[in-house]
């Protein structure tokens, strides 16, 4: 059988290969330097699966996986990994004599929000950098040793880049965690040992064109009266004009459940366009995990 090949945004050590390894330890794992990318090599068939980061529970949803998988990609969740995150100060070894007199920060802009009390109160004005990841800017302050720069990220980070931690556990709030969806062109539920018993199904729903007023409390009857949970209910720009949205709504039940079917008839018939991203379990990934 053929070893399957996992991409997940990279470069190594980022969060989402932390997350990725726990789940996938047999497959071949491919780093990919953006989520469109990430999103496109699963769609282009250049890889059979991708983990890209959803939600961080400080800074919210990341906009671009969810538009992606809206507008550009016709793809399925399968499962989604919750993991937590611990971010640390790091700078090139030759620095960490004076690095609190460093120039620039960098790291993803959620690392950076997730920190930003510790960064305000503690550099005040340091300018803040973004990259594509918080193993990018690892990598990046361990490639420029002439620079006195400090990045955000994990301690396998500053492991894999030959960085030394001089700050720890800087983020706000102490419950920080991601959610990734991992996502195929096949629409089934991966299920192996250590999942979560609650299944969950992801759809993401646009109201009538007619622009009724209550639509959306119609929607959310479709819902209510079959008591089926949301956990989760969200809005993001149709991008055709202002005022125009569509949703995307985590129900707690499998897809295939006669509820379920019943409620996505019914959206349909009440005019809504409904795109479901498939029905999965939730895998937790142990700090351990993260620290290694």
């Amino acid at each position: 059988m053929k070893t399957k090949q996992v991409a997940f945004l990279g470069p190594e050590a980022s969060f989402t290969h932390l997350a990725t390894k726990s789940l996938f330890q047999q497959e071949v794992l491919v780093p990919i330097r953006t989520i469109p990318e990430c999103i496109e090599a699963v769609a282009n068939g250049e890889v059979d699966i991708a983990v890209v980061p959803l939600e961080n529970a400080l800074e919210g949803t990341v906009p671009l996986t969810i538009d992606y998988l809206f507008h550009e990609a016709e793809l399925y969740v399968i499962a989604e990994l919750l993991s937590p995150i611990e971010q640390h100060l790091m700078v090139h070894p030759n620095n960490a004599g004076r690095w609190e007199n460093m120039t620039t920060v960098y790291s993803h802009p959620h690392a950076l929000a997730q920190c930003h009390k510790y960064l305000f109160y503690r550099f005040g004005k340091v300018p803040l950098e973004q990259s594509s990841s918080t193993a990018a800017a690892a990598k990046y302050v361990s490639e420029n040793e002439d620079l006195c720069i400090a990045a955000i990220g994990n301690t396998s980070a500053a492991s894999e880049y030959g960085l030394k931690i001089v700050e720890q556990n800087i983020h706000d709030f102490q419950f920080n965690h991601t959610r990734f969806f991992v996502i195929s062109k096949k629409n089934y539920c991966i299920e192996q040992e250590g999942h979560t018993d609650q299944v969950k199904t992801t759809v993401m729903i646009t109201l009538p064109k007619d622009d009724r007023s209550g639509a959306l409390h119609q929607v959310l009857s479709v819902f209510a009266w079959r008591q089926l949970n949301l956990s989760k209910i969200e809005s993001r720009p149709l991008k055709t004009g202002l005022g125009h949205y569509f949703f995307i709504m985590d129900v707690l039940e499998d897809e295939k459940m006669p509820m379920m079917v019943g409620a996505m008839e019914e959206l349909k018939a009440l005019g809504c366009g409904v795109k479901s991203l498939g029905s999965y379990y939730t895998y937790e990934t142990k700090k351990e995990a993260i620290r290694s």
